[in-house]
């Protein structure tokens, strides 16, 4: 690093995110390419404050350990078993095509002999892991089929890592230098006995450890076993030849069942997002900008080929396993670009004669490219297609026959919760939900529900809403919402809604329609919550209900004044600081009274 001290480096590292990353993130573009874009500027081919890329990228690689750690420890090893067909399905279909496409296209465009043009290939179907899972948590879309589906392609592609490492030095062997050995068969046996030895620990060893030093109550020292298991379990893996990030994986699984899976996560998380900010830095760092200045539009013409290639089979695949039209389309952005592990692949390859040095930088460069054209080309998704494709336009509505007093728009949680209870009083109901997963999960609970948009009229006149006393109007989507209470009262004005609101903004816009039913979403359970907190602390159970009746009223009569003065920041801020004051006062008041009472 050109003598600089290790302070000055990490000091420079942090300015760089500090200032570089809420940037990127104001624009919209997303905190990845904040990182990457401060790496280029302050790496060696940039200001060149920071020499050292290479070293920092093996360190920083430990970004990645955590972060499959921590996925991990999401996933029990029961729900790892549920997820196996979208794991060995879309995930060995996706490698596999993907390899055999670019490799034929890698051979015939560059005419590459067969070898190198199926690394190549192979290095360019993996997709990055820590950009895919960190872009799609910073959207909340992993708990989403998109992020679900994502996960198990590229859990699978980690997994597929493995036999690739291991065969490298047989390609060597037949197509390189003819120096180096071939399939060694002692060294695949070593790896399975280190899977075993990681299984058998993280089952037996592992938890009896955690349970002595929590007992101690000593905080410091847990953190420092927990890092001391994932770094541990990383080495041994490395050790043996295979993927650090997958041996952590298999750990985090293993404790994801365990009773100090949330004190892990806590501990682990902070380090998990330094590291991995580290570690997209070091990716600029380590991009070799000569090869980019002298084919500026070739490596950009490659980069976007190959994540054409690689989103039109993920969207092939997705449709096939009966994802969504947009569910797949966000699988396609989101996962089509160059991965990490391209890196190590691409860099063995080049020291073990199998490619040459040349074609493997330019390869690096392709895969580091396309992963800065990730974020832009998502938002042109979103600018672009999205509008076309969202919420299953291409699917027909289902054919209403029935008719009931009651409409419920919108079958999620709280339309079920609602639907219920009009069942066990028989009370017929008519459910319409647009969004055709939920639609499926539903049924198969045994709920009749009807797929369609009920911001549709024809879809309402279908559903009986002329002749419908009432619309519960249970839509999470706000504009949704508002749009569906808007041709109600438009087109069936007799018909009385009763509606959702997620806060006080969506209140205030269904009040400008006229509604009068509207319950908040979290007002209840949060007064029942703090009803329960007062009655621990010892308030008895008549002076919480009147406490909590009070205050119902109260934040009832509040919302309305707000309402009245909601066009105006300086007036809806300072009459919601005195209601607030107002409150206290009258609560004060009567423990006053209370007291002189006693």
């Amino acid at each position: 690093m050109e003598q600089q001290g290790i302070l000055i480096t990490a000091i420079i590292l942090l300015t760089t995110a500090v200032l570089c990353v809420p940037v990127f993130k104001k624009v919209g573009i997303g905190s990845i390419i904040g990182y990457v874009a401060g790496g280029i500027l302050i790496g060696p081919y940039g200001i060149r404050l920071v020499t050292g890329g290479t070293e920092i990228l093996h360190f920083a690689e430990f970004g990645v350990v955590l972060l499959l750690f921590l996925i991990g420890l999401e996933l029990r090893p029961q729900t790892l078993w549920i997820l196996r067909k979208p794991i060995f399905g879309m995930g060995l279909t996706q490698v596999v095509l993907s390899s055999v496409a670019l490799t034929y296209l890698v051979h015939w465009v560059f005419s590459i002999e067969w070898v190198p043009a199926a690394l190549l290939g192979i290095s360019f179907s993996l997709s990055s892991t820590a950009f895919a899972l960190q872009s799609l948590a910073e959207k909340n879309q992993l708990n989403t089929t998109t992020g679900r589906s994502a996960f198990a392609i590229l859990l699978f592609q980690d997994l597929a890592v493995i036999p690739i490492m291991a065969i490298l030095p047989l390609a060597a062997s037949g197509g390189g230098t003819g120096q180096h050995p071939g399939f060694d068969f002692t060294k695949f046996a070593l790896a399975l006995f280190a899977i075993l030895l990681v299984i058998l620990g993280g089952r037996f060893l592992t938890r009896p450890l955690f349970r002595i030093i929590a007992s101690s109550g000593n905080h410091e020292i847990f953190v420092a076993l927990s890092l001391l298991l994932v770094l541990g379990v990383a080495l041994i893996m490395e050790q043996v030849g295979l993927s650090m990030a997958l041996g952590s994986f298999l750990g985090g699984v293993l404790l994801a069942d365990s009773e100090y899976r949330h004190e892990l996560e806590a501990n682990l998380e902070p380090f998990k997002g330094l590291l991995l900010g580290l570690f997209f830095l070091a990716v600029g760092m380590s991009m070799n900008l000569d090869v980019l200045k002298l084919n500026p539009w070739f490596v950009l013409g490659i980069s976007v080929g190959l994540m054409f290639v690689k989103g039109l089979i993920l969207f092939v695949i997705g449709r096939v396993n009966r994802l969504s039209t947009e569910s797949a389309l966000n699988l396609s952005f989101n996962i089509s670009q160059g991965g990490e592990f391209a890196f190590v692949i691409l860099n063995v390859s080049a020291q073990l004669g199998i490619l040459e040095k040349q074609i493997s930088e330019y390869s690096i460069v392709v895969v580091t490219v396309s992963m800065l054209l990730t974020p832009f080309f998502t938002i042109l998704k979103e600018k672009i297609f999205d509008p076309f494709f969202r919420n299953e336009e291409d699917t027909p509505p289902d054919v209403i026959e029935e008719r009931n007093r009651v409409i419920i728009a919108g079958f999620g949680r709280v339309g079920q919760i609602i639907g219920r209870m009009l069942y066990v009083h028989r009370i017929g109901f008519t459910a319409l939900e647009h969004n055709a997963e939920q639609v499926n999960v539903a049924r198969k609970f045994g709920y009749k529900i009807y797929f369609g948009d009920a911001s549709r009229l024809d879809l309402l006149i279908s559903a009986g809403a002329e002749q419908a006393d009432i619309l519960i109007l249970a839509v999470q989507d706000m504009d949704l919402s508002v749009k569906i209470a808007e041709l109600v009262k438009a087109h069936f004005p007799n018909l009385q809604i009763i509606a959702r609101a997620r806060n006080r903004a969506h209140y205030f816009k269904l009040l400008d329609l006229g509604i009068r039913s509207i319950r908040r979403d979290t007002f209840a359970s949060s007064l029942e919550i703090g009803g329960e907190a007062l009655m621990e602390l010892g308030f008895l159970p008549s002076e919480v209900e009147r406490i909590l009746e009070k205050f119902r009223a109260y934040d009832e009569e509040m919302l309305m004044g707000q309402y009245k003065v909601k066009h105006d920041e300086k007036q809806l801020i300072a009459f919601s600081k005195n209601a607030v004051k107002q409150l206290e006062e009258s609560f004060a008041a009567d423990r006053l009274e209370k007291e002189a009472a006693s």
